[in-house]
């Protein structure tokens, strides 16, 4: 273990946030600094990870085996042994055999089972007493060949995916190379000189050390003399095949490994810094060191996480769900916020919750009452034929085999009752509507409350029940409405055009016009022609009370045409099988040609709502909907009549019915909405502020509706472990930075010493004893970082360095050590017996609560 227990105990934690981000699907990520494991393929990485874990548990095969990331997350536990899956929380593995079977299973299921890939990770955890804490990612192996159902690009997804991971600056990144092949042709060396080429986050492992050739050996790459890097190098021996198939235990391939090191001439002198035991230990060390690094930003990215949970968990935080006192006030607080809530939707709301894409609640029932309802009056109004055929029959049935000499003032009244009659089916539909609008509003209400279902789902069938009575009692008023419209014909108010008035215009008839006013601007489709739809294209309409334009764009400086709309009506067309807009059209009732050649002008919108509503604009500019229920020929020519007297009878009737008929419509308007307006919407305001409470108590038990659903559960253990989470983080991260230190990165090589072969001393096995005793006094330049506890504990003082002789000459070439108590001389070794380069000593650092190390003095021994 490194000195600095408080790392040990951040990268669990951090690991901990790390999965809890990734199974809630967010996008916010944690970048623990990591290491990543890259390397040709059968380079023997999955081998090192197998002596790091001491167990079996990896995929085995020929060809590419690893084709999922798996992210490794060693913790260190002193009783268990196990390993955890993300994708299957809860589980344990203690059978590493199943792990083997989970990963392969996992990798199949996103990848197929012929050599597939995917960069989406297997996040696997392992608790052993015979680890470390360490973050490892296992990338799939460089390959250059697709084979099964891999892809001919297969060597760029590889290469594209472990540059996503080792181009982070927080990620460590362990080259994996074979020693029986060239290092300059090191696929994962050359990927990492892409990302680091200072060689700064590089660490290199030297694999299959005994497969080498007879009379060679890797001692430069060890001893990074060649291809040299910051981190240095470490060599492994992994199990063979042979031992592989053979079932040979983990541990006993690591006494094998260590006898080779110490058993080999040309390893025996750094046997103590080769091995999978040394590998794993500096691996530790190096990303424990390499978080401290990067603290700072860790810490600012933890604090901005914790702010940004700090609204979602404050309601978790003080909210005890055992607790009754507290359920009754939250239950409280929610039936009270659905007043608030409902009077928002219907009556408008100028907060920055108001949707900008569509209408919604007050909004669309506004449009409901004063475009679509006018409009389904409009589309009841007989065509003026049939009401003239049906004026005639009435004059004629009153009047039997008698003639008549004054017109029937039943014949007025019926007509006008007929007509009144049918207020009724337009008038239940904007109940109708206006119903549905409100169920839509009830609904966006609760959805706050969808941690309570049962909550939720009791007060929607409250307010359901509730809207269905007041649906009943406001078809009734409507009923009463038309009812009371029918009982008396009012011919003495104050708009009715009268007897004598309409017996003068009958004798000249004239349309009034008004105004050419604006009714509305807006873009629409336009079709080029018919049912011969060649393309469409959106102009800038501006209908007015006499005609419709269009321009190119609402600038309305590039006319491209002007239409008049005397004679035109407006009809329904059904949209194209693969049309997503919603067209109607405008015709000449005389069959002329409305638009260039075409006898109808098509037109569209984006949704039914806007064709509705500009339906109801073209009613204003009095250009009213097909209808198509005319009487046939045959009955038109047998109730035709060449009686004078007769037709200016019909036309007097037709004029005083148009004349009342204008004055209930209007009144019929302005009424219905009212009535709507009263009996339901006001009703269920106060429903909701009132009676919602008292049914809620009523109706069922509390227990029962407070009880949270089993995803809202999820999610608050889930935020509040991730709250508590980032608040440990950030703590750990407060104390270590107060209360320990860490090692300092290899200090900058003098390569130029490697490129003089004669100044490179050859070690001897009697040295070994000297190597020891300056090992722990000198800088490390290969593999480990400067650390100050691997001083002396008992002295706090480092070793003492003799001083050299008076005239004793140094020079490039034979450089060495005093000879100590009549030792002959050697050359002056570092601890990768590499020859130390002279610079200035570096003291340990100090801890909180130390007394600072003494300076040594100068030795004052002179050399022999």
């Amino acid at each position: 273990m490194s000195g600095n227990s408080g790392m040990e105990r951040l990268i669990p934690i951090v690991n901990m946030l790390q999965d809890s981000f990734a199974s809630l699907g967010t996008s916010i990520q944690i970048d623990l600094p990591q290491i990543a494991v890259v390397g040709s393929q059968s380079a023997g990485k999955s081998s090192v990870l197998e002596n790091f874990v001491g167990k079996d548990f990896l995929p085995r095969g020929s060809g590419i085996v690893t084709r999922r990331p798996l992210i490794l997350q060693l913790l260190y536990s002193k009783n268990a042994e196990y390993a955890e899956f993300l994708h299957a929380k809860g589980k344990k593995f203690a059978d590493f055999d199943q792990v083997r079977k989970e990963i392969e299973d996992e990798t199949n299921r996103l990848t197929g089972s012929n050599k597939g890939i995917s960069n989406i990770p297997i996040n696997l955890r392992v608790y052993s007493p015979h680890v470390l804490n360490l973050t490892l990612v296992d990338l799939p192996g460089i390959t250059k060949v697709p084979v099964g159902d891999q892809p001919a690009d297969i060597e760029i997804q590889i290469r594209n995916m472990i540059l996503d991971f080792i181009s982070k600056d927080n990620c460590l990144i362990l080259a994996v190379t074979p020693a029986n092949s060239d290092l300059a042709n090191s696929d994962a060396l050359k990927l990492a000189r892409e990302v680091d080429p200072s060689g700064m986050r590089t660490i290199g492992v030297i694999t299959k050390l005994d497969l080498m050739d007879e009379g060679t050996d890797a001692r430069d790459i060890l001893e990074n003399r060649l291809l040299p890097l910051r981190r240095g190098y470490i060599g492994v021996v992994n199990r063979s095949q042979k031992d592989i198939d053979g079932r040979k235990d983990i541990k006993q391939a690591m006494a094998a490994e260590r006898q080779f090191f110490l058993a080999h001439p040309s390893y025996r002198h750094i046997a103590e810094r080769l091995g999978t035991p040394y590998l794993q230990k500096t691996l530790n060390q190096q990303l424990t060191n390499h978080i401290r690094d990067t603290l700072p930003a860790l810490r600012n990215k933890l604090q901005s996480q914790l702010l940004s949970l700090e609204k979602d968990v404050s309601e978790y935080k003080n909210f005890g769900y055992d607790d009754p006192s507290k359920k009754t006030k939250v239950l409280l607080n929610s039936l009270q916020n659905l007043s608030g809530d409902f009077d928002k939707h219907v009556l408008g709301s100028s907060s920055s919750e108001v949707s900008t894409k569509e209408l919604s609640g007050g909004a669309k029932i506004n449009r409901i009452f004063n475009e679509r309802f006018p409009f389904e009056l409009v589309k009841i109004e007989s065509d003026e034929k049939q009401l003239r055929q049906k004026i005639k029959i009435i004059i004629m049935n009153i009047r039997g085999v008698k003639g008549g000499l004054f017109t029937p003032d039943q014949a007025f009244e019926l007509t006008v009752k007929d007509q009144i009659k049918l207020l009724m089916v337009p008038s239940i539909k904007c109940v109708d509507l206006v119903i549905t609008e409100l169920i839509r509003i009830v609904n966006a209400i609760t959805e706050n409350l969808n941690k309570y279902p049962r909550l939720r789902e009791e007060i929607e069938r409250l307010a359901s029940l509730h809207l269905k009575s007041r649906e009943q009692v406001c078809k009734e008023n409507l009923s009463m409405y038309i009812d009371t419209q029918l009982s008396y014909i009012n011919t003495h108010h104050e708009d009715f055009i009268g007897f004598a008035n309409a017996s003068q215009k009958a004798s000249s008839e004239t349309k009034r016009k008004v105004g050419n006013e604006i009714i509305r601007k807006g873009y629409l489709g336009l079709h080029s022609g018919g049912s011969k739809i060649r393309g469409t294209r959106d102009y800038w309409f501006v209908l007015t009370t006499e005609t419709l334009s269009w321009f190119k764009d609402e600038t309305e400086t590039d006319k491209k045409y002007m239409l008049p709309l005397d004679g035109l009506k407006i009809r329904d067309l059904e949209s194209g099988l693969f049309s997503r807009r919603h067209p109607f059209a405008l015709f000449s009732t005389d069959g002329r040609n409305v638009y260039k050649d075409f006898k109808l002008l098509e037109l569209s919108c984006d949704s039914l709502e806007d064709v509705d509503s500009w339906k109801a604009s073209f009613l204003r500019a009095g250009v009213y909907p097909e209808k198509d229920n005319y009487p046939k020929s045959d009955d038109r020519d047998d109730m035709a009549s060449l009686d004078p007297q007769l037709e200016r009878e019909v036309e007097t009737i037709r004029n005083l019915v148009d004349s009342y008929m204008k004055i209930v419509n209007k009144t019929t308007r302005d009424m219905i909405p009212k009535i709507i307006m009263f009996l339901i919407i006001n009703n269920l305001r106060e429903f909701f502020k009132n009676e919602i409470i008292a049914q809620i108590y009523s109706s069922s038990d509390q227990n029962t509706l407070m009880e949270e659903s089993f995803e809202e559960a999820s999610k608050r253990d889930e935020l509040m472990r991730i709250y508590n989470s980032t608040k440990d983080a950030l703590k750990i991260i407060e104390d270590i930075s107060r209360n320990t230190v860490s090692d300092q990165i290899p200090h900058s090589m003098n390569l130029s010493y490697y490129n003089n072969p004669t100044s490179r001393p050859v070690p001897s096995v009697g040295q070994s004893s000297m190597n020891t005793a300056f090992q722990n006094s000198s800088l490390s330049m290969s593999n480990t970082s400067l650390n100050a506890n691997t001083f002396n504990q008992n002295s706090r003082t480092p070793p003492s360095r003799p001083a050299p002789m008076p005239n004793q000459q140094t020079t490039a070439n034979s450089r060495s050590t005093p000879q100590l108590n009549g030792s002959s001389p050697r050359p002056f070794f570092n601890g990768s017996n590499v020859p130390l380069i002279p610079h200035k000593p570096i003291l340990p650092l100090k801890k909180i609560g130390q007394t600072p190390p003494a300076i040594p003095k100068r030795p004052s021994q002179h050399y022999q």
